[in-house]
């Protein structure tokens, strides 16, 4: 199936609660927790959309980079291309479709695998199906990315982080602003703020395991300099797609403060609001590493679960490729703030 036919077999699935808009911006669903759209107004997932849509590329055709490459790598790892799905913690909850959650985590992972980018893999209130994720990433598990959440007590945390490890999994996260989910919230799941202190704890469990941690929901430089400090490996600039706090800021307009701010002592990626390849390399020159996306890919696997997320990808990595010929950038290294207008 191509693209058009995998969004209208999604729609027919997902329709109850998402609408699978031609452009998924969060206007129709603004105020749907659960649901696909963002916390109250809706304004910080449109705020996601509207920052990265204000930048332009500049076109320039005179240079030799005729046949750039997405590839890079990571900790080791040889990518496909700068860009990873980005965790999800339940469909059932937020889609409400007849897709299991580790069905979903399991075709998204073969989908990441059959290219071979990283897949960003959610946590659970359920430990028994937290561990039915990790098992089905198991054949991929140096691709799957856990992100826990900023669970009360420690003890949640590193059993999670021990399933992972049994999974040869060798990077995990946390997505510290999954304490303002309103579906957590709601069935009194006790998720907290992370205080500096806990978070370098939590990093220090995570390289005792041997595995690099990312610190997923900062939208400020001040915490950006406090992640530097708690050792971790990464950072990821989001207001997770704009469902934990209404009137945030896009993640666009943050991200180059924080970049420039933090970039030389960590890895800096980005999450919100990423619906191409040009917006890919957008978030690239505005100086993040790696860009995350999320309901599109919820989108493409519930439109075609064997096939629709390669699909989905491989239309996004032409996007990419398209873009940086166009701009002359031979690689996702060569890609600075020279690019945009």
């Amino acid at each position: 199936m191509n693209m058009q036919e995998i969004r209208k077999k999604a729609r027919e699935r997902i329709k109850s609660k998402c609408r699978v808009c031609p452009v998924c911006d969060g206007v129709a669903c603004a105020g749907e927790v659960p649901g696909m759209g963002g916390i109250g107004t809706g304004i910080s997932f449109q705020n996601n959309i509207a920052s990265l849509a204000e930048h332009r590329l500049i076109m320039r055709t005179l240079h030799e980079a005729n046949d750039p490459s997405t590839e890079l790598e990571l900790w080791g790892k040889k990518l496909f291309m700068p860009v990873m799905t980005a965790p999800v913690g339940s469909v059932a909850i937020n889609l409400g479709s007849d897709m299991s959650d580790p069905d979903y985590t399991r075709h998204m992972i073969n989908g990441c695998g059959a290219l071979n980018i990283l897949g960003g893999v959610g946590d659970h209130m359920v430990l028994d199906i937290f561990r039915q994720y990790m098992e089905n990433v198991s054949g991929h598990g140096s691709l799957a990315v856990p992100f826990i959440k900023p669970w009360g007590a420690l003890q949640e945390i590193t059993v999670r982080m021990d399933l992972a490890v049994a999974a040869g999994v060798d990077i995990c996260g946390m997505d510290v602003d999954g304490a303002g989910l309103p579906t957590l919230r709601q069935n009194s799941v006790p998720v907290r703020v992370t205080s500096p202190k806990a978070l370098a704890g939590i990093v220090a469990e995570a390289h005792k395991r041997k595995m690099k941690f990312i610190v997923k929901g900062i939208m400020s430089v001040d915490e950006a300099r406090l992640v530097v400090e708690s050792g971790a490996d990464a950072l990821v600039v989001s207001n997770h797609g704009g469902r934990s706090l209404d009137y945030c800021q896009g993640a666009a307009e943050v991200l180059p403060d924080i970049a420039q701010a933090v970039g030389k002592n960590i890895l800096v990626m980005v999450d919100g609001g990423i619906r191409s390849g040009g917006d890919v390399l957008k978030t690239l020159a505005l100086g993040a590493k790696m860009a995350l996306i999320c309901r599109p890919v919820m989108v493409a696997i519930h439109g075609d679960e064997e096939n629709g997320l390669p699909t989905y990808l491989r239309l996004i990595q032409d996007q990419l490729v398209q873009a940086m010929r166009l701009t002359g950038c031979a690689a996702p290294a060569a890609v600075n703030r020279h690019i945009l207008a």
